[in-house]
């Protein structure tokens, strides 16, 4: 599970690093306390918003809980060295989500980005670039906005002028993975192939992106429930467009839309994998749609926030023959409303509140209230 809300929050905040020289290297050092206090209205959604933790309609369970921690909190560092005529830059980030912290856990150390730029050339692990990045909006919670596209990947990427292209982890670190849903008999042989284009016109800031993988799974030698699974493999493509721009000084919107086939957590937060095994052993691909709007209104010295996002996959073949449970979930959607300021540098408040809904592919269907704040101090 990755997340791109933490981009926003850092863009939210005016914290800044302490930087140090070392011979001909500049070291930038920054990060935050951040305290999220979280109340649920209905269901449990966890420390971070699980859109499969809401609760379906008619179903028994406990409403109200309050959740308190600190695991978003972030240490990172930036260097920056002169080399060969160009300039060399990395960034090593960590964030305390480890150990399950989306679902209960959480308060170890994770990577979140470890990569170095040079002329041109990255290397490393840093978001997708299939990923939203224009088209985010702020918000309190650690996920945000669903339906964006990518997440975090380990990645070969060049840029040149206004396009990009990268490898990226075929298998993925969470967010973009590559498992279909064949019992562990999955095959990762080539990475993924991304290309990005991203300029402005006039006051308008736009990108748009595709997405080329391989999907494979072989049951050679592994113990399988049906003894029709053998190997297949599939093709996924996706395409990704975004937008912002600033009406008047005061309010931003922004919006995207992300399309594809065999994409699975490319497209950000979905329900569904990128395919699954029918019955006969073939590997069958899901579509995915999703996207969101919002508009941000600058007042005092912070900002109120609206967007929605949302992600429907298609499973409904699936859930005909019989290869997939009625109990999927196949869509979810959220409206966030907040506003974050920062009275002070380094220091940033929020209060949001969050309507979210799921829906499962045999009709089954629920929504939960989240309302949050937070306090971040940041350096």
């Amino acid at each position: 599970m990755l997340s791109l809300a933490g981009l926003t929050m850092l863009m939210a905040s005016s914290s800044q690093a302490a930087d140090l020289t070392i011979e001909n290297t500049d070291i930038d050092v920054y990060g935050y306390a951040k305290l999220d206090m979280i109340y649920d209205v209905d269901a449990d959604l966890g420390n971070t918003i699980i859109r499969s933790k809401i609760g379906l309609d008619g179903e028994p369970g406990v409403d109200g809980h309050t959740t308190m921690h600190a695991y978003q909190s972030r240490l990172g560092f930036r260097t920056s060295t002169p080399v060969g005529g160009h300039t060399l830059k990395t960034v090593i980030e960590g964030d305390f989500y480890g150990n399950n912290g989306f679902g209960g856990g959480g308060g170890e150390l994770r990577l979140r980005h470890a990569y170095g730029t040079w002329n041109g050339i990255l290397a490393g692990q840093t978001w997708s670039n299939f990923g939203n990045i224009l088209s985010l909006f702020p918000t309190v919670d650690f996920n945000g906005p669903l339906g964006q596209g990518g997440g975090r990947q380990a990645q070969l990427r060049y840029t040149t002028g206004d396009f990009s292209f990268s490898l990226e982890d075929p298998e993925g670190s969470g967010a973009a993975g590559g498992d279909v849903i064949a019992e562990g008999t999955n095959v990762y042989r080539i990475p993924d192939l991304t290309v990005r284009y991203q300029n402005t016109s006039g006051p308008i800031n736009y990108a748009a992106a595709a997405l080329v993988r391989y999907l494979q799974y072989d049951a050679e030698g592994q113990t399988v429930s049906n003894p029709a699974w053998t190997d297949d493999t599939a093709t996924g493509w996706g395409v990704m467009l975004e937008a912002n721009t600033k009406l008047t000084d005061s309010i931003t919107i922004r919006g995207s839309i992300t399309h594809g086939d065999g994409i699975g957590g490319y497209l950000y937060l979905s329900p569904a994998a990128p395919g699954y095994v029918s019955s006969t052993g073939n590997l069958e691909t899901i579509k995915g749609t999703g996207g969101g709007v919002s508009v941000s209104y600058a007042t005092g010295p912070g900002s109120v926030n609206v967007g929605y996002g949302i992600v429907v996959t298609d499973l409904d073949d699936a859930y005909r023959s019989g290869d997939l449970a009625g109990t999927s979930d196949e869509r979810y959607a959220s409206t966030f409303v907040n506003y974050i300021w920062s009275p002070y540098d380094h220091i940033t408040y929020g209060v949001e509140a969050g309507y979210h809904t799921r829906k499962q592919v045999n009709g089954d269907k629920g929504d939960a209230v989240r309302l949050q704040g937070t306090i971040k101090f940041g350096f």
